[in-house]
């Protein structure tokens, strides 16, 4: 946010320094000293509501200022600086936040077990973590939307997503053939991620119209969908077939290791794993 950032620079009083309030200089960030003040975090969400709010209002999160944002918030422009540098960093520690509290759910999607999954679809359930992971955003949506959204930060979700292999690498590469499925598993957890975060974002955005009970459902469901499924025609796919096939294809030199081959999963389905006490 080249731009903004310039106009935000210019707007800085030229003797600022931190009031009563700076303790605090970080209560969006997670890993902010804990015990702060209630005054310092009112303000502080005062301002991050600010911002959500200007982006709304502007459709663009460059075109928000420092300024705008004060003055929606009702306080001096003083007191934002005492708290962040700059929108940027309003920003970056709303969404550092956002990502640290999204990478403590998603771990606990991890220690769901194929059985677990199977059992939920059984009963037309959602998988299990699945109902946390959307009561987060529900419960933030006033601010998540437009950060989200289409005038937001872009980059926010590809952080989400980034987080999301990060947090299930391991237990994603549990049971499987990388020698096999590597290449292959790899593309699946990227297309898996990317469609589920755009399946959120849809939700998100779009008023989340749906309650997070029959959301958590879709999107698990939405993991399991073939093609062929929507019009009564379905297509059945030999997955360790195409796999060899293209590992022979491709010639075993070019067959992901362990090492080259990253790993994830979706947000609200665990990745093709298998429960550590199945194995062999």
């Amino acid at each position: 946010m080249p731009q903004a950032a310039d106009r935000q620079a210019a707007e800085r009083p030229a003797a600022e320094s931190p009031t009563a309030e700076g303790p605090a200089e970080k209560a969006l960030d997670p890993q902010a000293p804990a015990g702060l003040d209630r005054r310092t975090v009112r303000t502080r969400l005062a301002l991050r509501d600010a911002l959500a709010d200007e982006i709304r209002a502007t459709g663009d999160l460059t075109r928000v200022t420092v300024t705008s944002v004060t003055e929606r918030a009702g306080v001096t422009r003083r007191t934002f600086y005492s708290h962040f540098k700059d929108i940027p960093d309003l920003v970056n520690q709303v969404e550092g936040e956002t990502i640290a509290d999204l990478r403590v759910l998603l771990a606990d999607l991890t220690r769901v077990t194929l059985d677990e999954l199977q059992a939920a679809l059984t009963d037309l359930g959602p998988c299990p973590g699945a109902t946390p992971i959307l009561t987060y955003f529900r419960d933030r949506g006033s601010y998540l939307a437009p950060l989200l959204g289409d005038g937001g930060d872009p980059a926010f979700a590809t952080r989400i997503q980034s987080m999301a292999r990060e947090v299930v690498a391991d237990r994603a590469l549990d049971g499987i053939d990388l020698h096999v499925l590597g290449p292959l598993f790899d593309y699946y957890l990227t297309y898996a991620i990317s469609a589920e975060v755009g399946v959120l974002l849809r939700w998100l955005t779009s008023g989340m119209r749906q309650s997070v009970d029959v959301m958590a459902r879709i999107m698990t469901g939405l993991m399991f969908v073939r093609p062929g499924d929507l019009y009564d025609r379905p297509i059945d796919f030999d997955i360790t077939q195409f796999a060899c096939m293209m590992l022979a294809a491709s010639g075993d030199n070019d067959a992901s290791s362990p090492q080259d081959s990253p790993a994830g999963a979706s947000l609200t389905t665990p990745a093709a794993n298998r429960p550590k006490e199945d194995k062999r």
